[in-house]
């Protein structure tokens, strides 16, 4: 694979590629991805990259930082007694606000990028978990005062320390300036964290303290004054104090974030993954490169392709290069290209292996994006000189083992290159071989694209159904190349031409034309007048194509008029139907009236009569317009079926009235039972309340219920009786409130997952009533317990301290509460119960 992709010149890609990852994890992605095989894949990478391109083209708010490899210090913690380097939480910190920002980013832009958009959906994004992290360390990366209350009062009497050393310093400075012992422009200095008098050689024993370094001259030494001594040992420990705090809390920290370990690792993945996509799309953006179709007919068609790393090595010259337009089709899978030495023919063919191997690597290629490339099984190229003198091997010998393993393999979902096929021996047997392998190869179905200068193989392709021939464009009265691709015609070599243009005597060339014989020479000739009738009727075609544009634009102008003529004809017809509507609506409405006047009159004739007038007059009205038959009849129908009900109705009635002499009697209303006395046991409501609880003890007054964990007693009045169903309904209903803190939720019923990623380790119950409280509370440690979270605090306020007590008594009997306590008092105090968990 790798010589494969070094005779195509892919192995310069993945270099530069690597170059604009910004991990080493997207790096080692470079370096593992292997071309791929399956066209969904390939589609779908595409797409992704695709989809990043205009991300980084067009959207300013998408993060172009804080790419990091998290992986490599996250996968070490999952070990119990592992801790976070402070240095690695900074770059957490990092990679979490980047995973969280791309996510909100791609979340945001609704279906502009739907891959990924996709990509992201599975990313758990847990806030708590950057709250943390930026309540230990400050935007620079230093540590907080703030981050524990034993760090703050250590920094606190740190910087007390340092004071008192500073003027104790300045009280010793002054005082030997004073006695000339030390030059009165002399400043204190710090070295290895003490601080310092500097004072010359010969002076250093006349100020009490300890000598700890001296000038390069050694003609000035510091000395440590006595007086300090003792303040500079009280700041180093407090120093390290301080050092063990920081420790203390990262270690504290790394117990917090094991539990999301499993889903960070993903999330770090998942930003590894964007690197590498994002680093595709910013090559592809140098190539100038996009997304080609995935060809459906089993044509492979490449238009306006260009090969990226000559184009790069042209544009330092200032030079254009010239694309590439080229068609396999599913029924001439082999392109056979001819033409002049230094022609662009095996540019041709290493600008198709290119861009294939690009294509099924998952990489954007520089060509138009209505190319349709097809997806191979394998990619076979004999390209170049492969002799090799250790195994005598010969350059015809390297080509034949290159075409054995060809004709081996070769399938007709493969794509062969073969360049300057049949040449390094003997041009007739060379030829009939490579006529012999062209003919295998076209049998099989293979695509390929293969460079030749022989005869025999363009007359086979001019004759084959299979194969077709390519010719490299040349301006014959310049005698330049063109660079330019012209299917269907085989090339010309002009090699008596460039002969005449090197200067070569007439008479040798004359002399070579006659040993090349008449054959040759006369078909050489008629090459060149194909070319020159070719550029003619190409003219003609230039012609003939800005005439249809003209007859095009012509039948749009046409054709737009017609469409406006059959709106305009829609809008007259849309007119008279809602015209129609209107009147039937009218008919409907004098229908209603008419019902409503025979309902009041009870059907007295007199009435009827009037009504039946009315809708005959109707009737008449809608007669003189021509499109309302159909409402007459609609109408003249629901007249006859309203009477008609109307008249069954009455008899019915009357029929009645003389069977029934008189109305019965209606039943007497039962008794209210009267209710029964509450006893030990029933379900109770308290009024005024949603809370339901169970009656334990009754007296002549007074009743005791059991509402959840805790026992109110209350007046006999302030109670009523419900029945079993609705107990179990009132309990099974009561679902905590949403309790939220720092702006996270605590749901009712979330998913695990949902859970672990909005749980927040501090819950607010100020205000909630006791119930309530105590089921946000239940619900809070269990989901605690369930994610594994080790220490969790609950904050009450201090009030009178029944709703402490009560949260209390509730904890001390959960399985896996292991300590329940006060806050330290500068950070809350008994306002706050902090939880231990097992």
């Amino acid at each position: 694979m790798r010589t494969l992709e070094r005779k195509l010149g892919f192995d310069a890609v993945p270099s530069t590629l690597r170059a604009k990852c910004a991990t080493d994890g997207a790096r080692r992605a470079v370096d593992d991805t292997e071309i791929m095989r399956n066209a969904d894949a390939i589609m779908a990478e595409l797409r992704l990259t695709d989809e990043m391109r205009l991300v980084c083209m067009f959207e300013d708010t998408f993060p172009a930082d804080g790419y990091v490899d998290m992986r490599e210090f996250l996968l070490p913690l999952t070990g119990e007694l592992s801790c976070i380097s402070l240095s690695n939480l900074i770059l957490l910190q990092k990679g979490l606000d980047a995973i969280r920002r791309i996510a909100a980013f791609l979340k945001a832009s609704g279906s502009v990028y739907p891959s990924l958009k996709k990509l992201s959906e599975p990313v758990m994004i847990y806030p708590e978990v950057l709250r943390k992290i930026d309540s230990i360390i400050n935007k620079n990366g230093e540590v907080r005062d703030t981050a524990s209350a034993a760090l703050a009062q250590i920094r606190s009497d740190l910087k007390a320390k340092q004071r008192s050393i500073s003027r104790t310093i300045q009280a010793v400075l002054k005082k030997a300036q004073a006695e000339g012992i030390v030059e009165a422009d002399a400043e204190a200095v710090v070295r290895d964290g003490k601080t310092l008098i500097p004072v010359s050689a010969a002076d250093k024993r006349k100020i009490a303290g300890i000598v700890c370094d001296e000038s390069a001259s050694g003609r000035t030494s510091f000395i440590e004054p006595l007086e300090v001594v003792n303040l500079n040992n009280a700041v180093r420990e407090l120093q390290f104090e301080e050092q063990r705090e920081i420790q203390r809390i990262l270690l504290e920290f790394t117990d917090f974030l094991r539990p999301y370990l499993p889903d960070v690792l993903e999330s770090a993945a998942f930003l590894i993954r964007i690197d590498f996509i994002r680093a595709k799309a910013l090559l592809a953006m140098d190539m100038i490169a996009g997304m080609p179709i995935l060809s459906e007919t089993g044509s492979l068609t490449l238009r306006k392709a260009r090969h990226p790393l000559l184009e790069r090595a042209l544009r330092k010259e200032n030079k254009e290069i010239v694309p590439l337009t080229l068609t396999l089709e599913n029924d001439r899978r082999i392109m056979l290209i001819s033409g002049p030495n230094a022609g662009g023919k095996s540019v041709c063919l290493k600008t198709v292996g290119l861009l294939q191997y690009m294509f099924q690597w998952g990489l954007l290629i520089p060509t138009s994006e209505i190319s349709e490339m097809l997806v191979f099984d394998n990619i076979f190229v004999d390209i170049g000189d492969d002799q090799n003198l250790e195994n005598d091997l010969s350059t015809y010998s390297s080509h034949l083992k290159n075409l054995n393993a060809i004709l081996s393999e070769a399938t007709e979902r493969s794509l062969v290159l073969i360049d300057e096929f049949g040449s390094g021996t003997e041009p007739a047997a060379g030829g009939a071989i490579a006529e012999a392998v062209l003919d295998s190869l076209a049998e099989r179905g293979v695509y390929g694209v293969i460079t030749t200068h022989y005869t025999n193989l363009k007359l086979y392709a001019s004759n084959s159904p299979h194969v077709t021939n390519g010719a490299m464009q040349f301006d014959v009265s310049t005698l330049t190349p063109l660079f330019t691709l012209e299917q269907g015609l085989p090339g010309n070599s002009f090699a008596f031409e460039l002969a005449r243009k090197m200067g070569l005597p007439d008479e040798i060339i004359k002399s070579a034309e006659e040993k090349a014989g008449s054959d040759f020479v006369d078909m050489e000739r008629q090459l060149r007048k194909i070319a020159r009738n070719r550029r003619a009727l190409d003219e003609k075609l230039t012609r003939v194509k800005n005439a249809d544009r003209t007859l095009e634009s012509l039948t749009d102008r046409y054709e737009k008029e017609l469409s406006e003529i059959k709106t305009l004809r829609s809008n007259i017809l849309a007119e008279a139907k809602a015209e129609a509507r209107e009147i039937v609506a009218g008919a409907n409405r004098q229908i209603e009236q008419t019902i409503r006047e025979i309902k009041e009159a009870q059907a007295e004739k007199q009435k009827t009569k009037e009504a039946r007038a009315k809708v005959t007059e109707l009737q008449q009205t809608l007669e003189e317009k021509e499109s309302r038959t159909e409402a007459d009849a609609l109408i003249e129908r629901k007249i006859e079926q309203i009477l008609a009900r109307r008249e069954r109705q009455q008899k019915r009635k009357e029929e009645r009235a003389r069977r029934a002499g008189e109305e019965a009697p209606k039943p007497a209303a039962k008794a209210a039972d009267k209710p029964e006395p509450l006893k030990v046991g029933d379900k109770v409501r308290l009024t005024g309340s949603d809370m339901v609880g169970e009656i334990i003890q009754i007296s002549t007054k007074k009743v005791s219920v059991a509402v959840g964990g805790i026992t109110t007693k209350t007046d006999l009045d302030k109670v009523e009786r419900i029945s079993a169903q609705q107990y179990k309904t009132a309990v099974k209903g009561t679902a905590p409130r949403k309790a939220t803190s720092g702006g996270v939720a605590v749901k009712g019923m979330e998913s695990i997952s949902e859970r672990k990623m909005n749980f927040s380790p501090q819950v607010d119950v100020r205000g909630e009533r006791l119930e309530s409280a105590l089921n946000i509370v239940t619900r809070f440690i269990d989901d605690a317990i369930m994610i594994g979270i080790s220490q969790v605090k609950i904050l009450h306020g201090k009030g009178t301290g029944v709703l402490r007590e009560e949260l209390r008594k509730y904890l001390k009997t959960v399985a896996g509460v292991r300590s329940v306590r006060d806050e330290a008092l500068e950070m809350g105090g008994a306002g706050i119960t902090v939880v231990d968990l097992d």
